[in-house]
């Protein structure tokens, strides 16, 4: 076989799904993809490696923790890069960009292999405007794509510049119902951090309880706010419940047996819980913060209101119940938004820019395979 009809190998460096997050499961649903790809070999780096055998007793010792796993990865990292055509490497912001995308950006720069800086995190700005090193840093990669629009204009304010290539939607396991008439059964399944202003769901679901005593609100997903926001829930004499971490398995049930998906994050990028709401015909409303109204269309896929207005979100929320047909067109406007975050397009984007910095065409699986 040629070297040109050989298997473009690809490096990519990203979270494990050990460490619960969006940027975990995209990088899983990439490597799922792209593994089973006859024109990629792919080879995985996590970040956040598991260290050999009876070392791992050392991954529980705080601070030791992250100085093992940083040497462990280094060693990862210079074992596997010679090897590769390419390196694709997810990165989010502060210290989690400096403890391993930004050295896996270097050691590619120091071998002269292509890299790909691939960005997840709504907190861009303030860590381009404030770390020093930031922009330098990201700089080292041939290439930086963002998820959404608003990461591609937030890199260009810093004169950085980006592409877009969107998040991958599993569709699978996820299946479409009508709510005509939704019911006042509510979903909210951000982590419970400070960011995502969950304090402000709450009391806005208070508001809609007033109006209807039966509605319930289902609060998934965990963090370092929970206490808090259950002891406020409960001073609020709130009909919630506090489900902690939704597995993949159960991710279906979960939104089949919502009726309206709230939030209320006042930092964002691009949540993967959309996509989930457009695939499962769930209506939203949430706040406009950050790349939220670059992929929730006010008035057309959803409705969106501005950040901390718990008035503004009750009653957006009770709008859905309320106004007949509105969640029928916003959901039927969603699922169609969802063909551009489908596998085929998505894998054809990347396989395009890894042929644009290697010089080799490398082939997709035929569409019919794929559908």
């Amino acid at each position: 076989m040629s070297d040109r009809a050989a298997p473009l190998h690809v490096l990519l460096v990203a979270t494990s799904l050990d460490i619960v997050g969006g940027q975990a499961v995209q990088a899983e649903y990439l490597r799922r993809g792209l593994e089973a790809e006859p024109g990629v070999r792919l080879d995985f780096l996590a970040i956040n490696p598991r260290l050999p055998g009876p070392l791992q007793a050392l991954q529980r010792i705080k601070y030791v923790r992250t100085l093992t796993t940083f040497v462990w990865f280094g060693l990862l990292l210079l074992w596997k890069a010679p090897r590769a055509d390419v390196l694709h490497v997810f990165a989010g912001s502060y210290w989690s960009f400096l403890l391993a995308p930004a050295p896996a950006l270097l050691v590619a720069r120091v071998l002269g292999k292509p890299s790909v800086l691939h960005f997840h995190d709504g907190r861009a700005r303030h860590f381009l405007a404030t770390w020093r090193l930031a922009v330098p840093l990201v700089r080292l990669a041939d290439v930086i794509i963002a998820p959404s629009g608003y990461l591609v204009d937030v890199f260009g304010e810093f004169d950085v510049p980006a592409r877009c290539i969107h998040n991958i939607v599993a569709l699978d396991d996820l299946e479409f119902r009508l709510r005509a008439r939704p019911e006042p059964r509510f979903l909210h399944n951000r982590g419970l951090e400070p960011l995502y202003d969950v304090e402000t769901t709450l009391r806005a679901f208070r508001l809609v309880q007033d109006r209807f005593p039966d509605a319930t609100l289902v609060v998934a997903n965990d963090g370092s706010a929970r206490a808090g926001l259950e002891a406020l829930a409960a001073e609020l004499g709130l009909r919630a419940t506090f489900v902690g971490m939704v597995p993949p398995e159960r991710l279906a049930s979960m939104y089949e047996d919502a009726d309206v998906y709230i939030m209320s994050p006042t930092i964002d990028n691009m949540p993967g819980s959309i996509l989930e709401c457009y695939a499962t015909g769930v209506p939203i409303v949430s706040t406009d913060a950050g790349g939220v109204p670059y992929i929730v269309h006010q008035g057309r896929t959803g409705l969106l209101v501005p950040v901390g207005d718990v008035d503004a979100l009750a009653a957006a929320a009770l709008r859905i119940l309320e106004e007949p047909g509105l969640a029928e067109r916003l959901t039927r406007a969603g699922q169609a938004e969802l063909d551009q975050y489908r596998w085929p397009p998505v894998r054809d984007a990347w396989l395009g820019l890894y042929g644009e910095l290697t010089g080799r065409r490398v082939a997709a699986t035929p569409a019919a395979a794929t559908s």
